[in-house]
């Protein structure tokens, strides 16, 4: 079974026709559009759907799903994450990762103290955030060189400028 790389969450509901609205974690956003089929993880586990059509809308996008045509069966969708195989993905270039691909990953202060693992991601607007779960939940922004010193992929550690107390 190929590796799922969730890129998304089917946020509600749009129309009467089957079209859902899509939260999605991929930048720019619309790039989850040009991938089909999606993978949905529902409450009965995960089932695959061709995307007929998608488009961006508001902060989010929708999408029409083929064989979701009514709001009903729609509905049945809304909470589902939404995931792609890794083989659909781009290769990405030796220093570059997908936000999946840290999750689990340590985190270290620079002076060597563990914070805990990346345990998931917050879209605030502003920046992305790191959610650490260690000895306590801490969210620390993922901004490059100021907070987010280095990514080590092979040893799965992050290593930021950020105060253990903090």
């Amino acid at each position: 079974m190929p590796e799922r790389v969730t890129m998304g969450q089917v946020s509600g509901v749009y129309g009467v026709r089957g079209w859902v609205r899509v939260r999605s974690d991929c930048e720019p956003l619309e790039q989850l559009l040009a991938y089909s089929p999606w993978q949905l993880r529902t409450g009965t586990g995960w089932c695959s759907h061709e995307l007929a059509d998608g488009k961006a809308h508001g902060p989010g996008l929708v999408a029409k799903l083929v064989s979701i045509d009514d709001r009903e069966q729609a509905r049945q969708l809304v909470g589902a994450d939404i995931a792609v195989h890794r083989d659909q993905l781009p290769a990405l270039a030796e220093d570059e990762y997908y936000w999946n691909d840290l999750v689990g990953f340590g985190v270290v202060t620079r002076d060597g103290e563990e914070l805990g693992r990346v345990t998931g991601f917050m879209q605030t607007g502003a920046n992305d955030v790191l959610v650490v779960s260690g000895d306590r939940e801490r969210l620390i922004p993922f901004i490059r060189e100021q907070v987010v010193v280095a990514v080590d992929a092979r040893a799965r550690r992050i290593e930021v400028d950020w105060e253990a107390d903090f």
